[in-house]
């Protein structure tokens, strides 16, 4: 397995592993899956100010992480949201660690300081990905999304990616 920054090549195959969590579960709340190009414009975007990194598996898009702002607000802009998918025959392998530890380290390097994750619950792998990457659970929003018939709770997790001085450098 390597990672490697995504680039809009790679827009094809990230719509593709994420088009079933958008249709068949609820651990995204997106209802419709979005087309390619649209994906092209999130790799974009991420690039721009975070990072979008692919995971390569026999030559071909395993899964892929990517962070953004956590919110627009100037203090919050140390802070990030990241998110992790992997195609579904790849699930529980270690391709989630090796993207969130590529993604963490590359953030880092960038000057952010804090990474949080929401996690739509129940959703057992994803909160035991999240705990055994440092992240640590912070509140429940209840009820806050209605997807497949259901009200649905997120679990908002966070961790740290560096040091938090008092006069932090602007992150890149």
């Amino acid at each position: 397995m390597g990672v490697r920054d995504a680039t809009a090549d790679d827009a094809v195959a990230c719509a593709a592993i994420y088009a079933p969590y958008v249709t068949g579960t609820a651990i995204t709340f997106e209802l419709d899956p979005p087309s390619a190009a649209q994906m092209g414009a999130r790799i974009a975007a991420a690039q721009r100010a975070h990072a979008w990194l692919v995971l390569e598996e026999d030559g071909a898009v395993a899964g892929y992480a990517y962070a953004g702002p956590y919110k627009e607000r100037a203090a919050y802009r140390w802070s990030c949201e990241v998110s992790v998918y992997l195609d579904a025959g790849r699930r529980r392998r270690g391709g989630g660690r090796t993207l969130y530890e590529a993604l963490f380290a590359r953030l880092a390097g960038r000057g952010f300081r804090t990474a949080v994750a929401g996690i739509t619950l129940p959703n057992e792998p994803s909160e035991g990905l999240h705990a055994a990457m440092g992240f640590e659970p912070i509140g429940t929003y209840r009820r806050i999304g209605f997807k497949h018939g259901q009200w649905r709770d997120v679990l908002w997790t966070q961790r740290e990616l560096g040091p938090y001085e008092d006069d932090p450098a602007e992150p890149v």
